[in-house]
């Protein structure tokens, strides 16, 4: 069967690893590489001087290619992703190198994991090839709140993540680590927290990250969105009770918006349309999974970076009992209310408070409260 053979193969799932300079990227990936969840990991870092991997390199197929002890393969991106990307898959499909069933991008320090995020998203080839799994972002417990407060950059690091992974806290003072932990929850409610000196962080807990279980083939939303970590639509979780926050912290906001009866599929689209493409600058990240009206027996699952946004996915059926419209929302300079309000309009519903629409309506983007506009 000629055309099934040129058939691609099931998208392979692809983690992003990034983290602020010092954060330990390094020591992670040489514990993980040992694990037999990654015996065929492809790994793509930026250059191997970076990295410490040495002692695992047991052969150079070419000049960017090397294959470790663990039987995963490394290479470095030369200079465009999508480029690397796709002379990967090349060479694998003509068998030039050895299958791959998944792959890890490690990022710079200073990256905003955001545009790497939007290739695998939006590249209509890659998008068939690979499928977001999840980004992990380590975070430093020595230095991580000092880097939080100086680096606008980390803090965007730990608001799109799925995965919280917090380094060297043996190292750290108590107090400090607490502090730290709690600064993370905040920014990033739905991440699930590990402590890598704990032994949280192996192989099986930052993978399988993303919306389908890979052992049954079939979607966990409820894990994927993670929602009941956030305060539902009213109650927000980035109520600082009055501490004194960080400016970069007090520029983000999650929450998640609820709904339950299913909305018309034009009135959907203009919502989305009119958030990606007048605010898409200020969506960290959207999850969720929508009720239409043109079919409510299967739901939509909505993925989005900014501006970018995955193409939505029809479900066979819902996953769980519960049928009701969750969207996380992790926004940047916006407050949850103008969202919400305008969810509320396109689906025929009072905005909460006409008073504060009308003020939202004249300023959405205005700051959180207590933030500062960079």
């Amino acid at each position: 069967m000629p055309d099934a053979e040129r058939r691609p193969p099931p998208a392979f799932p692809l983690t992003i690893l990034t983290g602020f300079l010092g954060a330990g990227k390094t020591t992670l990936l040489n514990r993980i590489l040992r694990a037999p969840e990654l015996a065929d990991c492809l790994v793509i870092i930026n250059e191997f001087g970076e990295i410490g991997l040495d002692h695992l390199l047991i052969e150079r197929v070419d000049g960017d290619m090397l294959v470790m002890s663990s039987g995963c393969l490394c290479c470095t991106i030369r200079g465009d992703l999508i480029a690397t990307l796709e002379d990967l898959l090349r060479r694998r499909d003509n068998g030039r190198i050895a299958p791959f069933a998944r792959v890890i991008i490690e990022t710079t320090g200073l990256a905003d994991p955001a545009p790497i995020l939007h290739t695998i998203m939006y590249h209509p080839y890659l998008m068939l090839r690979f499928r977001l799994d999840g980004v992990v972002t380590l975070v430093d417990a020595v230095n991580g709140a000092a880097t939080l407060d100086a680096h606008e950059e980390a803090v965007k690091q730990a608001a799109v993540a799925d995965r919280l992974v917090i380094t060297k806290s043996d190292l750290a003072d108590t107090a400090a680590l607490a502090a730290l932990s709690a600064r993370l929850q905040t920014l990033n409610p739905t991440a699930r927290l590990l402590d890598a000196a704990k032994g949280e962080a192996g192989a099986a807990a930052l993978l399988d990250a993303g919306l389908y279980d890979p052992t049954r083939k079939t979607p966990d939303v409820r894990a994927w969105l993670n929602a009941e970590a956030l305060a539902t639509t009213g109650d927000h979780a980035h109520d600082h009770h009055g501490h004194d926050v960080n400016r970069h912290d007090a520029r983000i906001r999650a929450f998640c918006l609820r709904h339950e009866e299913p909305i018309e599929t034009a009135a959907f689209d203009l919502f989305l349309e009119l958030l990606r493409n007048a605010h898409g600058p200020h969506l960290l990240r959207v999850k969720g999974i929508v009720a239409l009206k043109d079919d409510p027996g299967r739901p939509v699952v909505v993925h989005g970076v900014q501006h970018i946004f995955h193409p939505p996915t029809r479900l066979d059926a819902w996953p769980d009992a519960d049928h009701a419209t969750r969207m996380v929302f992790i926004l940047r300079d916006m407050e949850p209310a103008f969202v919400e309000g305008l969810f509320k309009a396109f689906a025929g519903l009072p905005a909460p408070d006409r008073a504060d629409a009308a003020g939202l309506a004249a300023n959405p983007l205005a700051p959180a409260r207590g933030g500062l506009l960079a």
